[in-house]
């Protein structure tokens, strides 16, 4: 896969599949672009559209940050005082990056599809850029208000022992500990070999976590998007999980709430993943959310 410069000093990987109108599809915290079911991008490349993916940065095969890891300690510190803490980026230096990626592919507008913090990135890119975006589509994501979209308590005690545990050195205990995380958010479609095969390409891509660290620092200390949401004009659809545990269903109701006009989709099915059975709807609700925007 190719990769390009698109910030000072930031590589991000990207594939681009198909011909015809370009729709970008983001990928959430510390995962790598090849969680995107290739179902959904077949489904999208022969409806007619150029679907671009990308890794991005600090994970997968984009550019890390440099310098030490940031003790655990500021993650907790992000989300309770998030000014307290000096993150190496925040969403909006992320969203630059797709739009630096949009600059090198030629891209002048494109359609956006993000997922958990790939959502978040998404709006950010919307608010900052309303010129580069056809249409937008938040999956499973939230406003950065911290009254909405937060973690349920049944999943705070058990989440943190496998998304900020020290990785295994072994390849078969790496493999565990991601399963475990996936299993943890996912509905009643979790598919234990599908995922298996996922993990095992993104780990043959890079086994780096640090990444992920800062990116969740990074989503703990931007600010809110609730006002610049308000200012969205572009066709917007809305997709949340009633079963979503890791962000709760309150962020996309306030995503939705907070951009006049956008459309809000809630599958009784669907926790904090995007499973099979449902990924042709999800497939179709983008579609009919683009062509909202000729």
């Amino acid at each position: 896969m190719p990769h390009t410069e698109v910030s000072p000093g930031i590589e991000l990987e990207y594939e681009v599949v198909g011909e015809g109108t370009p729709i970008y599809l983001i990928m959430g915290l510390n995962t790598q672009m090849v969680a995107w079911p290739r179902e959904l991008i077949d489904d999208l490349v022969e409806r007619g559209y150029q679907v671009v993916r990308m890794d991005n940065r600090d994970i997968g095969l984009s550019t890390k940050t440099s310098g030490p890891p940031p003790p655990r300690s500021e993650v907790l510190k992000s989300v309770v005082r998030p000014t307290r803490v000096k993150p190496d980026y925040l969403l909006a230096d992320m969203a630059a990056d797709v739009v630096g990626l949009m600059d090198h592919l030629g891209h002048d507008r494109a359609h956006l599809v993000g997922a958990s913090m790939g959502g978040m990135i998404a709006q950010q890119l919307t608010i900052d850029h309303p010129d580069r975006v056809l249409s937008l589509c938040s999956i499973m994501s939230t406003t950065g208000r911290k009254t909405v979209g937060r973690i349920h308590p049944s999943l705070l005690p058990k989440l943190p022992s496998t998304m900020l545990a020290v990785p295994p050195q072994d390849h078969e205990g790496r493999v565990r500990l991601s399963l475990r995380t996936w299993k943890l958010i996912s509905g009643p479609h979790f598919d234990r070999e599908r995922v298996r095969e996922m993990v095992e390409e993104s780990l043959s891509r890079s086994t780096d976590v640090v990444g992920g660290t800062r990116q969740l620092i990074a989503i703990g200390t931007s600010p809110d998007r609730t006002a610049g949401l308000r200012q969205v004009t572009c066709p917007t659809l809305v997709i949340h999980g009633l079963r979503d545990r890791l962000v709760m269903p309150s962020g996309g109701v306030a995503t939705a709430r907070a951009i006049r006009h956008s459309r809000l989709i809630m599958f009784p099915d669907m926790a904090h993943d995007l499973p099979v059975p449902r990924l042709a709807e999800i497939v179709e609700e983008i579609d009919r959310n683009a062509r909202r925007a000729a």
